[in-house]
């Protein structure tokens, strides 16, 4: 056999292996789409490489050349350096009030003295809070996705997540148990982490501006100032399951986003108590019951960016995750926060979060500094509304993000792509588009088969 033509059909062995294989991930994962624009491009390239084998000789080499020109060509601009992307540190000026956001206030009860006191503070938020208030709200029967069989589970988890806010804080032991020397003390709290369920985490100081001035919800008094002393933060994520969020804003996100929450609640907890066992304090932070903001914890302790939906991105499964913190004064080795430009770049070139978003609260526009900090702008009242209307909490921007895609071979290649070429993360964007479509229906999820 020529060499030309074995080396041209080895090729296409390739091809139709890799090709093939991501058809079958492709159906396997649900894409439907993609699945069957890659069986076209599988049976096209493989075929050219076979035919290409059959050509006269003079061909063959031909065909190889140009084809090499081509690789060296793709490597040479694979290489080129994007354009660095800025990240300014977090140096608020002052605290986050917990009142403030969507949430605490969505608790707030017409009549009260909670109520009076803060729109007499904030009088500007009433009339948007009045709107959310008048639609039927999170999990109601009323709400356009209702579903009285699938929001029973999400109505469980939360009252099994609220059920865990006792157990948040406590005394430490009086007696304190002999610990690895650092950093083997810090690598057992990670390793602990991880057995207790957790998918990524990371250490980071506890940071003045990581901390609610006040109480919103949760445990203690609302309005009450909050003090936390402690030194050091343990972030962690869980991940949420990508065939349930394919289903986004229908009823099952909410099911599997709450499921979540008590699993990252779970985990804080144990976690929490275990170090307050060995003789040192420490707090969950939890859904329901935080001193901290999560996501900005998160992002010191080296675990992602914050991206256009104002999500924490993770290098691993995107805005796919839950979050949550375990302040300490244990001491520990705190991660390398070292600034992911890359996931900032592809979120500032993306945009298919703001392009999905049913309420549109998810800007286009380049970030802007808020607090000392460049992040983008997110219209929250419009998120928190949608979701009061529709009866979820709709998690359409993790479903459409390119970075959401599940935890495998082929998309871990173009995540390694996209952290080192600027070149690639635009090719990937038109290809994430070209497979999975601009506008990406939500999948269907049923509870039964």
């Amino acid at each position: 056999m020529p060499l030309f033509m074995l080396i041209l059909w080895i090729l296409g062995g390739a091809s139709l292996l890799f090709l093939g294989g991501f058809t079958l991930v492709s159906m396997r994962e649900g894409e439907k789409r993609a699945a069957a624009i890659t069986a076209i491009l599988t049976t096209i390239i493989t075929g050219f490489f076979i035919l290409a084998g059959f050509l006269p000789a003079p061909f063959q080499p031909f065909i190889l050349f140009c084809m090499a020109g081509i690789l060296i060509l793709g490597v040479i601009l694979f290489s080129l350096p994007a354009e660095p992307v800025k990240r300014l540190r977090d140096v608020s000026s002052k605290r986050f009030d917990e009142r403030d956001i969507m949430f605490a206030r969505a608790r707030l009860q017409p009549g009260s003295a909670n109520y009076a006191s803060y729109y007499s503070m904030h009088p500007e938020n009433e009339s948007s809070d009045t709107l959310f208030r008048a639609q039927p709200g999170l999990l109601s029967p009323l709400a356009r996705y209702a579903d009285p069989v699938i929001f029973a589970l999400p109505e469980a988890s939360f009252t099994l997540t609220e059920a865990m806010h006792v157990m948040v804080d406590g005394d430490p032991a009086t007696e304190v148990v002999c610990l690895p020397e650092n950093p083997a003390r810090t690598e057992l709290v990670k390793r602990l982490t991880r057995y207790f369920g957790a998918l990524d985490v990371g250490v980071t100081i506890l940071k003045p501006e990581h901390i609610y001035s006040h109480i919103g919800r949760g445990s203690g008094e609302y309005g009450s100032p909050i003090v936390l002393n402690h030194k050091f933060a343990i972030a962690f994520t869980v991940e949420m399951d990508y065939e349930i969020m394919g289903s986004a804003p229908h009823a099952p996100v909410v099911m599997e986003s709450a499921r979540q929450y008590v699993e990252a609640g779970r985990i804080a907890v144990q976690l929490a108590h275990t170090i307050r066992s060995w003789g040192y304090p420490a707090r969950a932070h939890m859904d329901g019951d935080y001193r901290v903001i999560c996501p900005l914890v998160a992002r010191d302790a080296g675990l992602g960016e914050i991206g256009r939906m104002g999500l924490l991105m993770t290098p691993r499964i995107g805005p796919r995750v839950r979050v949550a913190v375990v302040t300490t004064d244990l001491e520990l080795i705190p991660n390398e926060d070292v600034p992911n430009t890359s996931m900032i770049d592809f979120c500032t070139l993306c945009g298919k979060c703001a392009e999905n978003c049913p309420p549109k609260a998810i800007s286009f526009d380049d970030r802007v500094e808020i607090d000392g900090a460049l992040r983008w702008k997110i219209n929250s009242d419009l998120c928190f509304r949608y979701w009061t209307a529709v009866g979820t909490d709709c998690g359409r921007c993790m479903n459409v993000c390119p970075y959401s895609h599940p935890d495998t071979l082929f998309h871990n290649l173009v995540r390694w792509g996209n952290g080192r070429s600027g070149l690639f993360r635009r090719m990937a964007l038109r290809m994430d588009d070209l497979f999975y479509g601009k506008h990406p229906k939500p999948r269907e999820f049923r509870l039964t088969r």
